[in-house]
Formats: structure tokens, C-alpha cells, sequence
């Protein structure tokens, strides 16, 4: 344990503490939007709203993975397999409640990762 605390303080000690100390990103073009921070007080509600669903809705994702596994290999009896079935919908339908509610649509909570891709998959 002592040795991940070490490897994790080394780590963070090779950041940069000053926003002066970050070196300038390589140009490319059509990056420049990318790396400006849009901030707009009129918004932030919303955007922060954005950003807790897009965490649930992929952690929602990766639980419905996993359930779908668990069920391929058969170790869940059928009535675990219908509740788990249940609480996956109920909790689908709660993130296009919330989505609704905030005037945010499923494809929104997808965050563009540059090249990475999208966050979430189709």
C-alpha cells in the first residue's frame, strides 16, 4: 500500500502546479475550441447536470454490461434475472426522465473524447 501512496505522490509531484507551467498544446487544426474551457454562469446548473448524468449513464452502461454477462454464463437464478432485468429498465427510464427534465437528450451525455472517441458507446 505504501509503495502505490509513494508511486502516486511521485506522479502527482511531476504535474504541473501553475497554469504557466503547462506546455503549450501541439497546434493542429480545428483544437483550438477544444481546449478552451466554456464557462458561462447562465449554464452551469445545466452543465453540471450534463456531466453527473454522462458518470451515472456510464456507470448504468457498465452494470448493464456486467448483468448481461452474469446472465450469459448462468449463474443468476431466473428471478434474479428478471429483477436485474427490472431495476435496468426502471433505471433507463429515470436517466430519460432526468435528461428530459433538464433538456438534455442521451446522445448530449456522450462527451467527446478528441482521439479517443466518444465516451460512451453506440
Amino acid at each position: 500500500m505504501r509503495e502505490v501512496a509513494r508511486a502516486a505522490a511521485h506522479a502527482l509531484s511531476l504535474l504541473p502546479a501553475r497554469p504557466d507551467e503547462v506546455p503549450p498544446a501541439p497546434e493542429r487544426p480545428g483544437t483550438e475550441a477544444a481546449r478552451r474551457l466554456h464557462t458561462d454562469p447562465d449554464t452551469v446548473e445545466r452543465d453540471l447536470v450534463r456531466l453527473v448524468l454522462t458518470i451515472v449513464e456510464l456507470l448504468r452502461q457498465l452494470m448493464e454490461r456486467q448483468a448481461l454477462r452474469r446472465v450469459d454464463e448462468g449463474g443468476l437464478s431466473e428471478e434474479q434475472e428478471e429483477r436485474l432485468g427490472r431495476t435496468l429498465m426502471i433505471l433507463h427510464d429515470r436517466m430519460t426522465e432526468l435528461c428530459d427534465r433538464y433538456g438534455l437528450t442521451m446522445d448530449d451525455l456522450n462527451l467527446d473524447l478528441g482521439p479517443l472517441g466518444p465516451l460512451l458507446p453506440p
